[in-house]
């Protein structure tokens, strides 16, 4: 019997207030041996030697106990669920079942409040007990069904500077979209959905995401936004594609090639001219 997971469990003794289940293979367990299922978890015509999948968790006295209802996640899992309550030691989540589920501040990655969504892993504490934790990296499977030029939709989890927005695809699997694929799109943050495009599957699994499009669909984008800034400066850009990649970056959220790119496009169309120290428009 283990804790934290589902398992199909032989009810060994009936009593007034539910059923003793033990592993089937046991045939005359000890009292430590059995777990109980309360009587309002019980199904109706249950009798001895009959077979249950139940799931094992502890209740508020610490002690062993099966249930029939199932939780949002297993041992090991991951899920996302709402926030019950903030107490003293932690948040409380509601996880379907009867005791809600404790995520330890220790385990949270940013301050989490009453009603938030949370995507946590469910794993077992130093004293023995199921607790949750939003530090999720090491729990998200790697054996995803998806393909390079797949759409996908995942949850932002963490970001760094360095790597870029860390992504649970469908709250479960491992994926990144690096630091050059989130250009133009800064308001990526923690907590957020994200439609991106795999472009590519490691060999360990994990899947590379971009929320830009292939560069030649990207282009006329790019074009179109450089347009925009250069209406909202007045009509022309203080700079042009010879300028350091760290200005182009922080100016239009594109790589240099990127931008170099759209200004291509911009120039072969007549819709800009590029001077020494500036890009204006064409018609000025």
């Amino acid at each position: 019997m283990e804790l934290g997971k589902i398992q199909t469990l032989k009810v060994n003794k009936e009593v007034e207030f539910g059923v003793y289940l033990a592993d089937p293979e046991n045939a005359d367990p000890k009292p430590e041996e059995r777990v109980l299922l309360p009587g309002k978890q019980v199904p109706q015509g249950t009798k001895v030697g009959d077979m249950l999948e139940v799931f094992l968790y502890k209740d508020s006295s610490d002690r062993l106990i099966a249930t029939t209802m199932r939780p949002a996640m297993t041992l090991g899992e991951t899920a996302l669920v709402k926030v019950a309550q903030v107490g003293r030691i932690g948040a409380f989540l509601n996880w379907g079942l009867e005791k809600d589920l404790l995520l330890p501040f220790k385990e949270q990655t940013r301050k989490v409040e009453e009603g938030d969504d949370v995507l946590v892993a469910l794993y077992v504490d130093k004293s023995g007990r199921l607790a949750a934790t939003m530090k999720v990296y090491h729990y998200l499977q790697t054996d995803s069904p998806y393909q390079k030029e797949d759409m996908v939709n995942g949850l932002v989890y963490e970001i760094s500077k360095n790597f870029g927005a860390f992504v649970a695809v469908d709250d479960k699997y491992s994926a990144l979209i690096a630091t050059r694929e989130l250009y133009g799109n800064k308001q990526i943050r923690v907590g957020d959905r994200v439609t991106a495009r795999v472009i590519s599957v490691k060999a360990d699994g994990k899947l590379d995401l971009s929320v830009r499009e292939k560069a030649y669909l990207q282009i006329g984008e790019d074009a179109e936004q450089i347009l925009k800034l250069m209406e909202d400066m007045g009509g022309s850009l203080p700079f042009t594609d010879k300028a350091d990649p760290e200005l182009i970056r922080e100016k239009t959220g594109m790589s240099k090639n990127e931008f170099k790119r759209a200004v291509g496009n911009l120039l072969k169309n007549g819709k800009i001219r590029i001077l020494d120290e500036e890009i204006v428009r064409a018609d000025q």
